[in-house]
């Protein structure tokens, strides 16, 4: 998995190295990839620790309440792929494209995006129970590509004109503005940050109230 990660973070960093694009751009795009990758990827890892691996037979036995399984299912690859996201982000500071005084703002931004798509990927995993962990596989890449690839977070939000808002609808591209606009890459209105913050929190807390409500254990 932090292959994978890796790779599907860096192939864009490759391509504006080649073809001379904002590689700060690029950065910012690496860090969200990362984030957003993994918390889908929780998704596949609760069905197949389910079916195969049989680890919660063993959980469901402890006082062990079902959101705090879900959130221990979607910190474990947090972990894993942190020396990814740490290597993006000094990077990003060494090269003068982060500055310090916005790394909290930076940090917090990624730790939203990561709450919001692991909440996605948890209640995909409980509303396709009985799905093939092939299909929750193929489902959860080609979303998590979608919420990569097709969203301004590898390129500017600029280049949507007056579609921009569209940046603000998807966790990752609302976070990977954020960055930007504390990074000094990007200006917004003070209105428009609150708005987005306030967004990102929303979609954090809407998609967690779901989890907290569908989340139980399946008995197998």
């Amino acid at each position: 998995m932090l292959i994978l990660v890796g790779l599907v973070s860096s192939i864009p960093l490759f391509f504006l190295l080649i073809f001379g694009g904002p590689i700060q751009q690029g950065l910012i795009g690496a860090m969200i990839a990362t984030i957003g990758f993994i918390g889908l990827v929780a998704a596949i890892q609760d069905l197949t620790w389910d079916r195969y691996i049989k680890i919660r037979e063993m959980i469901v036995a402890m006082p062990v309440r079902p959101v705090s399984y879900a959130i221990g299912i979607a910190l474990a690859p947090l972990l894993i792929s942190t020396p990814g996201l740490v290597f993006f982000v000094a990077i990003a500071l060494w090269q003068g494209f982060l500055p310090v005084s916005s790394l909290g703002w930076t940090v917090a931004a990624l730790i939203l995006c990561w709450a919001a798509t692991s909440s996605i990927g948890l209640i995909i995993s409980t509303y396709l129970q009985k799905a093939s962990v092939y299909t929750l596989n193929s489902m959860s890449n080609i979303l998590g590509l979608g919420l990569i690839f097709m969203p301004p977070v590898y390129y500017p939000e600029e280049f949507l004109g007056s579609f921009n808002w569209v940046a603000s609808v998807f966790p990752t591209s609302n976070a990977a503005s954020l960055i930007r606009v504390y990074s000094g890459q990007y200006s917004l209105p003070q209105e428009i940050v609150l708005a987005r913050w306030l967004i990102l929190l929303g979609i954090v807390f809407a998609s967690t109230i779901v989890v907290s409500i569908k989340t139980k254990w399946r008995e197998t």
